[in-house]
């Protein structure tokens, strides 16, 4: 006899049948399918589309994928694009500037590692229909789940700040009003999201989206040497004449502001709220690859720009300073272009970061947390996202603020603080009560492992570097293999350790044919998580290095603001 499945549509999620809240039968093993009565799944209504009954196999036929994929076509290209906001671009200038395209190279190096967190992210989203800060709190415990969203909250509000100091900025350039420019921003941002309307914001969204091609033209106006820029992104290599500890700080802000923690709660939160379920994961997967696309090319084009005016003799601090630097070379209408395209990122990044930090405030103290719901329905979620924005718009018409400072200071804390969120992404994308057949691969789990390795490691040498300036280009490197046999010994040692846990479990093996049918139930109901060896010490591990790590970042920062130099 042939089970029928369907999953549950999230309370929150906006007005929804009365059918659509059968209530589901227990979960006789956390590896099988749960048998569920048929439902009516509520739309997707996407910017793009609209997709009805999204619980059904979509898209037959050309003219049918077509039409789902605009319907589920979305929340890539905003978490994407949205993470090219201030805080990229003065990272990127300052790479481009003081390296030329000689750092190009990450880019193409940190897209797989942005794909592949992003598409956990997804895949727990879709599967489990619950976000992320939730599944943390609920699988890993109260501390860890404060722990994170504590953490999350305070990087996302200093990251929006650094968004409205780019739109002020840009605003200097262009010769506008700084103060009614900020407002209005800030004032178009909240609007978006405070309509109660999914579709409304989400077009507001992607017609920033479309706005950050804005970057394209400026970049050919300039003509950059193309043999340059192709030789930049497919050869790594690294500063010729320059110390590591000079330009690792950039390298991990890099990092930092292309793979940043907001984006994992956003993306998950925003994927349950769009109602996006495993029935068109493979849609998703395809908007995820577009955004990255997108990201990129706007990464490699502010580089490209900045390193040509760098070229030209022109020394800059800040994107106004390379706009000026634009027009110089090519024209003011390339400036006016480059300014305009600097606004757009940071309102879309705003938009992004505030409503990351709101989805996980809901997903933490359980207040109702989705787009769909108009202020009047779900204050506290409004409430937070319009409260984040306006505190960050009059924050920066402050006098006196350290712009610099606290845009690569951000950007920092954020590569220091990827790894921990890593981390948890790794192990709920391993919980079989949480995803049953869509748990990671075993090559998936050696890649990211290898991934968040690399990046403590990385981090760890960075702040060793700012403490003792005095550090050779000898010793980071001997740090850095002695730390990767280390990482090695103690990864196979563990592992080893652990297969005898492993063989106990045999019986429970993926069976990933089940995919089709799977349904996580209800969070209350499923047993506790079982950690294994290797797990607990990941746990322990991330715990003393997060402490540390982030300690000795704030403390350097705070010496750098006192003194009034740069990071």
């Amino acid at each position: 006899m042939t089970a029928v499945f369907a999953i549950t549509p999230r309370p929150d999620a906006g007005p929804v049948s009365p059918a659509a809240t059968a209530p589901s039968g227990p979960l006789p093993n956390a590896a099988r399918p749960v048998r569920r009565l048929r439902t009516i799944a509520p739309p997707i209504l996407g910017a793009l589309g609209t997709l009805r009954d999204n619980d059904a196999t979509p898209g037959r036929g050309a003219s049918g994928r077509l039409k789902a994929l605009l319907a589920v076509m979305g929340p890539g290209l905003i978490v994407m694009v949205g993470d090219n906001d201030a805080g990229a671009f003065g990272i990127y200038t300052e790479a481009g500037q003081s390296f030329g395209t000689t750092l190009l190279w990450t880019l193409l190096l940190l897209a797989p590692v942005l794909y592949v967190n992003q598409e956990m992210a997804l895949r727990l989203g879709a599967v489990t229909r619950v976000g992320h800060a939730r599944l943390i709190l609920e699988r890993f415990g109260r501390f860890w789940g404060a722990f994170s969203v504590i953490d999350l909250v305070l990087l996302n509000a200093l990251t929006i700040v650094t968004d409205f100091i780019g739109i002020s900025l840009a605003l200097d350039y262009l010769g506008l009003s700084r103060e009614l420019g900020i407002a209005a921003a800030a004032v178009l941002v909240m609007t978006a999201a405070g309509t109660g309307d999914f579709r409304r914001f989400e077009r507001f969204a992607l017609t920033l989206v479309g706005g950050s091609l804005l970057l394209l033209p400026v970049c050919l106006m300039l003509h950059p040497p193309i043999d340059r820029l192709l030789q930049g992104l497919a050869v790594p290599h690294l500063p010729a004449g320059d110390r590591l500890p000079d330009f690792l700080p950039l390298i991990i802000g890099i990092v930092g502001t292309t793979v940043a923690p907001w984006q994992l709660f956003f993306q998950q939160s925003y994927v349950v709220d769009k109602r996006i379920t495993t029935r068109v994961l493979g849609y998703a997967r395809i908007d995820l690859m577009a955004g990255i696309i997108l990201v990129t090319l706007g990464a490699v084009a502010i580089m490209a720009v900045s390193a040509a005016v760098m070229s030209d003799g022109g020394a800059v601090t800040d994107a106004a300073g390379i706009a000026r630097g634009i027009e110089a070379l090519a024209g003011r209408t390339a400036g006016v272009l480059f300014a305009l395209a600097l606004i757009d990122a940071c309102m879309i990044g705003a938009a992004a970061v505030s409503l990351s930090t709101a989805y996980a405030l809901g997903d933490v103290l359980s207040f109702r947390h989705s787009l769909h719901r108009k202020p009047s329905e779900a204050r506290a979620f409004h409430g937070i996202h319009a409260g984040l924005v306006a505190f960050a718009a009059l924050l920066v018409m402050a006098p006196e603020m350290p712009l610099g400072l606290l845009t690569d200071a951000v950007q920092t804390l954020a590569g220091v603080l990827l790894p921990g969120a890593t981390v948890f992404l790794l192990l709920l994308c391993n919980d079989r009560a949480l995803l049953g057949p869509w748990v990671n691969t075993r090559r998936l789990n050696l890649f990211t492992g290898a991934v968040v390795t690399a990046l403590v490691m990385l981090s760890v040498l960075m702040t060793a570097s700012a403490l003792w300036p005095g550090l050779g280009d000898r010793t980071i490197i001997a740090g850095l293999a002695g730390g990767g046999i280390a990482a090695l010994l103690l990864f196979l040692g563990l592992g080893r350790l652990d297969r005898g846990c492993r063989r106990t479990r045999r019986g429970e093996e993926v069976d990933r044919t089940l995919r089709a049918g799977w349904a996580m139930p209800a969070l209350s109901s499923l047993p506790p998580p079982r950690l294994t060896l290797i797990n607990r010490t990941w746990l322990i591990v991330l715990r003393a290095y997060l402490f540390l790590a982030a300690g000795l970042i704030l403390a350097r920062i705070v010496t750098l603001a006192l003194t009034g130099e740069d990071l």
